[in-house]
């Protein structure tokens, strides 16, 4: 595929801003770009490598010669606007969770798993749960060199993962805090100014989240690993941008901190930071607007048998949305 026709829907949202970035930045070799949103959004100009491209409205008459469709724009849309594109000839690389689990979509961190996205049978492909990418970008270089059996995690969930209106809502909060005034939240059940919410995403019948299901689920389907146990409980944090996970991971062989350092090198977009003595380790701000995932805290656990505790970093709206799905692009 040489010189192919882009198309991003959902171009205005933040996760579409970002596609558009890495495009860029990334120098990607396409021959013509397209640019798709909503009718509210239809007639604005995005800047691209110094030309102005006006946003088209969505439409299922949209992919006319679209050779890959970047797709950013919530599940709804993908559901209703994925498949015609996939029947114009569209390859999709789609950003929600509407496909993830389907048996006929290959599921694809670039790192990991890059050959999955050359079997897909609906001319579909998805983009993993921001939460896990950053996780496996972590957690895959000791699977294979240790085997990895069980996951116990906790995130700390920046606002931007719920897209501007989280950073509108932290900033409104701030601001009505430091002079007094009454707030109702709108976009979170509770305060996120200077607090932390337990709740990533509705909860289900077994008092997981979602957002803490698709850990499990989506990290089975990546590593080729039915057998994967997670727990996981997923945070909100009054951060802006990127997201942070603690784990603890147990494997069928005995980890050591040292080999657990090399098994890091070489490995593209993960780096290990972690200097505790000297105060380095990861912070979210080390990876805002950056490609890399960090990690740091490597040590052995004192619970458990084989296992190992960390500490991964990883800007969510590029890593763990934008910057995977053009990895994809590349691939294809």
């Amino acid at each position: 595929m040489n010189n192919p026709h882009v198309a991003i829907v959902g171009a205005t949202g933040a996760v579409g801003v970002e596609m558009l970035l890495c495009l860029e930045q990334r120098n990607f070799p396409l021959g013509k770009l397209t640019l798709l949103a909503s009718a509210r959004s239809a007639g604005k100009t995005m800047k691209f490598r110094g030309e102005d491209i006006v946003v088209k409205e969505l439409t299922h008459d949209s992919f006319e010669g679209i050779d890959i469709a970047l797709f950013s724009a919530g599940g709804g849309i993908s559901l209703e606007f994925a498949p015609s594109a996939a029947a114009a000839g569209a390859v999709v690389i789609d950003n929600s969770s509407a496909f993830r689990m389907d048996e006929g979509v290959p599921l694809v961190v670039p790192e990991i798993n890059p050959e999955a996205a050359k079997d897909r049978p609906k001319g579909i492909i998805s983009n993993p749960n921001c939460t896990t990418i950053i996780s496996l970008m972590a957690l895959a270089p000791l699977h294979e060199k240790f085997g990895l059996e069980s996951v116990i995690a906790s995130s700390y969930q920046a606002v931007s993962g719920s897209g501007a209106q989280g950073i509108v809502e932290l900033e409104e909060q701030v601001q009505a805090i430091a002079n007094g005034r009454d707030f109702i939240p709108k976009v979170y059940p509770r305060q996120i100014a200077f607090n932390v919410i337990p709740q990533v995403d509705s909860f289900t019948e077994n008092g997981y989240t979602k957002e803490e299901m698709k850990m499990l689920n989506e990290g089975r389907k990546i590593l080729g690993h039915p057998m994967l146990k997670v727990s996981c409980t997923c945070v909100r944090v009054p951060v802006y941008r990127s997201h942070s996970v603690s784990i603890t991971a147990q494997f069928s062989k005995e980890p050591s901190v040292e080999a657990a350092r090399v098994a890091y090198e070489g490995k593209p977009g993960v780096r290990v930071v972690d200097d505790p003595a000297n105060k380095l380790f990861p912070v979210p701000l080390d990876t805002t607007g950056k490609d890399d995932c960090l990690v740091g805290r490597i040590r052995k656990s004192i619970v458990l048998e084989n296992a190992l505790d960390i500490w991964v970093v990883g800007d969510q709206v590029r890593k763990g949305a934008a910057l995977n799905a053009v990895q994809i692009a590349e691939i294809l």
